[in-house]
């Protein structure tokens, strides 16, 4: 790694540590030149895939941003934070399993319902009313309908 101080390559890990989740690694290392510390992350680069959205254009899958519409659903729900990390592991984790290169957002929009149906009911109807674009009560009505008749 390059010392952020004075740019040489040669350095020594001092400590590593793996997060949490076991998702990343963090080396702490000492620049042999200067003897700077700073402190290095390393991660597993998953497959990486593009998100076809209704109007053709195309982004990179952004799992902060999935997770910011998953925290959106469930604002002022009895639902933690650790919960909605994990509802959106499994949902990337459901979406990097399927091998593509573009997924269409429609697909990741049913991925997120299911987990939110899951999780709080509440969530879910918000979730389904701005990515189904319900129009009037009516259809509140019946995604609820639906919902209840699906528990049942």
């Amino acid at each position: 790694m390059r010392c952020p101080k004075c740019a040489n390559l040669d350095d020594k890990v001092v400590d590593t540590r793996v997060s949490k989740e076991g998702e990343s690694t963090r080396r702490r290392r000492e620049c042999l030149n200067c003897g700077t510390r700073f402190t290095t992350y390393e991660m597993v680069v998953r497959h990486e895939f593009v998100i076809v959205k209704r109007d053709g254009t195309r982004e990179e899958f952004n799992p902060e941003k999935l997770k910011m519409g998953v925290r959106r659903a469930c604002w002022k729900r009895p639902v933690g934070e650790e919960q909605i990390d994990q509802a959106v592991r499994n949902i990337s984790e459901r979406l990097e399993n399927m091998q593509e290169r573009e997924i269409a957002s429609q697909l990741v929009g049913e991925k997120v319902m299911h987990e939110l149906e899951r999780l709080d009911e509440v969530a879910y109807v918000r979730f389904a009313s701005v990515y189904r674009r319900f129009k009037d009560i009516d259809q509140f009505i019946n995604e609820i309908r639906h919902l209840t008749d699906r528990q049942k």
